[in-house]
């Protein structure tokens, strides 16, 4: 069958029955997700979710792209919680998620800055008031909250401060949706602060001492060593284009007419 001006549907048709040979991919979609960050310790803030970019990106033929997923942040017992470490694929790349504030000693701490910042801490006996969040990445996250046991920030939405006079810890930010693997799923929540109520960001943060999901980057909960979410990368181009002449190690799929590629962990793919 000679090559001409088809639509998508029936160029899939013609490769899956064998008449048409599958043309290099020229561009691909992405998303690439950083790890989330660590809760901070003793009644601390919730780590930052990972930075989150999504898109679409020409990939040049041959060419072997690095893939990195990102890990967690540790957690703190009491201190501050680490920042998540970066992904990335190609030339895209995100930033890790903010540490949560945290620790015993009094005084406003501010949460770390990362691709979603980590919630600020604010350990005394007056009102809370005071402290803040750490900074996003533009485009990539958002702020986490002040207070004592602020939210960390996510994808989606800021942290939510702690309400005032010790009422309570702030909720995490909320991730973003995606269905780039063919099932809609929240990516980079923010984890939720230590003390009353709070809960973590849609998108896989923590609650209070527990950790970001794995694979979501989501921010780690406050106040008990809770480490952030490692990332995730996943790459799809339609069908009709050839597959990836390697990728490792990679998970291939198909759904919806896409051809798709799920990294958990770090590696290489080739178009």
């Amino acid at each position: 069958m000679a090559n001409g001006l088809f639509n998508l549907k029936q160029v899939i048709q013609a490769v899956q029955q064998g008449g048409w040979v599958a043309q290099k991919t020229p561009s691909v979609e992405y998303l690439v997700v950083a790890g989330g960050g660590g809760g901070g310790g003793y009644q601390g803030a919730g780590g930052g979710a990972g930075g989150l970019l999504t898109g679409i990106d020409p990939v040049p033929n041959s060419q072997t792209l690095l893939v990195t997923v990102g890990a967690g942040g540790a957690g703190a017992s009491n201190g501050y919680g680490a920042n998540g470490t970066n992904s990335v694929f190609g030339s895209i790349s995100t930033s890790g998620g903010g540490g949560g504030a945290g620790g015993s000693s009094n005084g406003l701490k501010t949460g770390n800055a990362g691709g979603s910042g980590g919630g600020g801490q604010n350990f005394a006996s007056s009102p809370i008031a005071g402290s803040q969040g750490g900074q996003g990445v533009f485009g990539q996250g958002n702020a986490g909250s002040g207070g004592n046991g602020g939210g960390g920030g996510g994808a989606g939405t800021v942290g939510v401060t702690t309400p005032s006079n010790f009422a309570g810890a702030g909720n995490g930010g909320a991730g973003i949706g995606s269905a780039i693997n063919g099932t809609r799923t929240a990516y980079a929540g923010g984890g939720g602060g230590a003390g009353g109520s709070a809960i973590g960001g849609v998108g896989g943060g923590g609650n209070p001492n527990v950790a970001g999901a794995t694979n979501t980057g989501g921010g780690g909960g406050g106040d008990s060593s809770a480490a952030g979410g490692s990332g995730i990368v996943i790459i799809r181009h339609p069908v009709a284009y050839a597959d990836a002449t390697s990728y490792s190690p990679a998970t291939k799929t198909t759904a919806n007419g896409y051809t798709i590629y799920t990294f958990l962990a770090s590696g290489t793919i080739t178009f």
